[in-house]
């Protein structure tokens, strides 16, 4: 348990501090250019979210192949490079479009003449970082996954005091505005992998540095295995998305921003969760590997007690502290502002209930090599029953449909997550018996 709670408890708090590259921004825009740069940020979360998508799918899938190969006593030499030529190629087009094409990017993405003037150096600069972001998840979970949580945790930390000293630098005293927050959150990244290769140099280090030729097949093994990572991650961005547009209809560019706020705090949130799978991935794998189905499933249970507490904690403290949340951002007092984001805060939140053990077990399924459930849970919570949702209660119930349709989605994909589960526990109960019959 001991071994369970330190690799989760670090793997959360470096996870909170990525979130904290966005909530610096947040905060600082907000100061800095009211309303407008709050509903530019969050036109751009999306996009920003499909580039750690497909970070975190390259970085957890090729991570988690490697610890069960290794447990099985596998080649894993040249994994790690592997992951990093990967991130290189899937960062060029968010490279070409960033530095090329910043206007039509934010045109697409909603964002009015005055939006598209405001952000287009922000957007330039963020899409023009891509392979440091994408990475810097490489390097973050190979540590992780290599016995070293508390390095990967210190470099997230590292790297998200340097984004808020620097925000306000960048932005205030030497005036850069919305480039200066940019190039902080762009800095960033650099600064967590620079503490992570600090981890290559122990005496702790496992990982290899084999160059081998890029393989499609070997790229496909890992995705498969780090596709609800991918999909985990793009549920945020399909869920602004597809809320921005909604609420752009309904309430105009002061209820985008006040979805800006619950986003940001859901952010955070999120983060938690995934720092929750990320840090029992490791431990789950490895078991897996070995065959040692009653650590296994001793780890899945601290997991499931801790996200049914972490969720009820934050629901419960965000809800209490809804006016706080809201007063971080709202630097202009906008009372419309507040009136939105006061009504959506309790309705959207609640989804956590159910959230935090749904990221929890598509973790899971991928950790066990099982990535079947784990494909279909996170596609359905992902896209398709956010999607389903927000559209049907949004036209139902307006404003209050929209935040509604979040824990509408996580509650409808849980019951399908449950019917998985079970149905991987009588496939284990059956392989113990034979395991016990055998002996």
């Amino acid at each position: 348990m001991k071994k369970f709670f330190r690799y989760v408890s670090q793997s959360i708090a470096g996870m909170i501090g990525l979130s904290v590259y966005i909530l610096a921004d947040t905060y600082f825009i907000s100061s800095y250019a009211g309303t407008d740069g709050l509903a530019v940020l969050n036109l751009i979360l999306p996009l920003y979210g499909l580039l750690n998508a497909l970070g975190n799918m390259i970085a957890v899938g090729c991570a988690t192949r490697y610890s069960i190969r290794q447990a099985a006593g596998k080649d894993v030499s040249s994994f790690f490079f592997q992951a990093i030529f990967w991130n290189f190629i899937f960062a060029l087009p968010f490279t070409f479009f960033g530095l090329f094409f910043p206007k039509q990017v934010l045109a697409i993405l909603g964002a009015n003449a005055e939006l598209q003037n405001l952000g287009m150096s922000y957007v330039r600069i963020i899409l023009g970082s891509a392979f440091l972001f994408m990475a810097n998840s490489s390097m973050t979970a190979f540590t992780r996954n290599d016995k070293n949580p508390s390095i990967a945790m210190a470099g997230s930390l590292m790297g998200s005091l340097f984004n808020i000293v620097f925000d306000y630098i960048f932005m205030f005293p030497m005036d850069l505005g919305m480039t200066g927050a940019a190039l902080a959150t762009a800095l960033s990244p650099v600064v967590t992998s620079l503490v992570c290769a600090l981890h290559f140099r122990s005496p702790k280090n496992t990982i290899a540095f084999r160059w081998q030729s890029p393989r499609f097949k070997h790229l496909y093994a890992c995705c498969k295995l780090g596709f609800s990572a991918f999909v985990g991650d793009l549920t945020s961005a399909v869920t602004i998305s597809t809320f921005n547009g909604l609420i752009l209809g309904l309430s105009g560019n002061i209820g985008v921003a006040a979805y800006g706020v619950i986003a940001n705090v859901s952010s955070v949130c999120t983060c938690v969760f995934n720092g929750l799978a990320q840090g029992s991935q490791p431990l789950i794998s490895n078991s897996y590997g070995k065959r040692d189905i009653h650590k296994l499933q001793s780890y899945l249970h601290y997991g499931i007690v801790s996200a049914l507490v972490l969720a009820v904690l934050i629901v419960a403290s965000i809800i209490f502290q809804s006016d706080f949340c809201i007063a971080l951002f709202n630097r202009e007092n906008d009372p419309i502002l507040y009136q939105y984001a006061k009504e959506g805060i309790p309705l959207y939140f609640i989804g956590f209930l159910a959230a935090g053990l749904n990221i929890l077990m598509v973790s899971y399924f991928s950790a066990t090599n099982n990535p079947r459930p784990a494909f279909i849970c996170s596609l359905l919570r992902g896209t398709i029953a956010i999607v389903f949702f927000a559209f049907l209660l949004s036209s139902l119930l307006k404003m209050p449909g929209v935040w509604l349709s979040f824990p509408a989605s996580e509650a409808f994909t849980f019951l399908v997550v449950l019917y998985f589960y079970r149905k991987e526990r009588k496939e284990m109960k059956l392989h113990l018996e034979a395991q016990q019959e055998g002996k």
